[in-house]
């Protein structure tokens, strides 16, 4: 599918109501969400699923091709796309492309020959492995621009805790009664997002502060299960959650109570997973033959930090 650009503004629907714990609060006018174009990775049947967003507007992420083989990619602000990332040990047909910062450093994750998750960045050409001590599996979901990075990582049963890496010393955190703790995206202020699983294993969205403090549930009203994907440096934060019918919504977040729902025309799947400093979004949504296309969007009505 060539990519279309196309010129679409929807007027999000917005949700409030308190949430546990303090945010810096921001005070939004009319928020809006236009998408710019969308695209697929070169292929006929691959499904295009975008992960991160940088600020220069390079985008990662994976596609599946039509064996569901899963390969992991750059799309680079001019709109040429990188050839398939292969983690070189990746003897399960999948790697993922999950985070991507301004010097182009890549991380994500693939499947190894113990058939477990291992963590990996790309830089420059060259590879390199990345497993939490003593884990068995490692997923690294998301990097900031001075190389710190977040993810998750389990000891076995499955269960996952999050963990956040700064200046290289590793941090693990978990939800309070999850089963378990994702992170995906932390910004320079060293502030993540990510979700976690309750025990009866739905998702709910959770912000953590640069003290370590954690906010959650974070659910808008209607949703069945949330999942918080992306984070900027002025805490826009990017998403997606289920309704009771079954219906995927985009979710764009503002701290402390400020939810907005943002759906792809015609398409009841959309998520909205990474979000760069000027708020241009990456995401995607799927079509009714089940096919998954990428989104560049961008939000406006919002103030930045300063």
């Amino acid at each position: 599918m060539k990519p279309k650009q196309i010129f679409i503004s929807i007027l999000a629907v917005l949700f409030v109501f308190p949430l546990m714990g303090t945010f810096a609060q921001q005070a939004p006018n009319s928020v809006s969400i236009r998408v710019i174009t969308t695209f697929d990775y070169p292929g006929t049947g691959n499904l295009t699923e975008p992960s991160k967003i940088n600020d220069g507007g390079d985008i990662v992420g994976t596609y599946l091709d039509s064996s569901l083989v899963s390969r992991g990619f750059v799309r680079f602000n001019n709109g040429n796309f990188s050839a398939p990332i292969v983690e070189p040990n990746d003897t399960g047909n999948l790697t993922q492309g999950r985070g991507i910062n301004n010097s182009r450093t890549v991380c994500g994750d693939y499947i190894g020959s113990d058939s477990f998750d291992h963590g990996f960045f790309l830089s420059g050409g060259t590879f390199t492995e990345y497993n939490i001590p003593g884990a068995i599996a490692t997923v690294v979901l998301g990097i900031n621009n001075v190389a710190d990075f977040v993810g998750g990582f389990s000891y076995g049963s499955g269960i996952f805790q999050a963990f956040v890496s700064l200046g290289g010393t590793i941090a693990p955190f978990s939800v309070p009664g999850a089963s378990s703790t994702f992170a995906d995206q932390l910004n320079r202020s060293n502030q993540v997002v990510g979700y976690y699983t309750d025990s009866s294993g739905i998702p709910h969205g959770y912000f953590r502060d640069t003290n370590g403090a954690l906010h959650f549930p974070i659910d808008p009203s209607g949703s069945t299960g949330t999942i918080l994907f992306g984070l900027n440096d002025s805490n826009w934060v990017v998403g997606r959650y289920a309704d009771s019918s079954g219906v995927t919504h985009g979710l764009f977040f503002i701290p402390p109570n400020k939810f907005f729902t943002f759906d792809y025309p015609g398409s009841t799947f959309t998520s909205l997973n990474g979000i760069n400093a000027q708020g241009f979004i990456c995401g995607r949504y799927r079509d009714s033959s089940g096919i998954e296309h990428g989104i560049l969007a961008r939000v406006t009505g919002v103030r930045p930090a300063n």
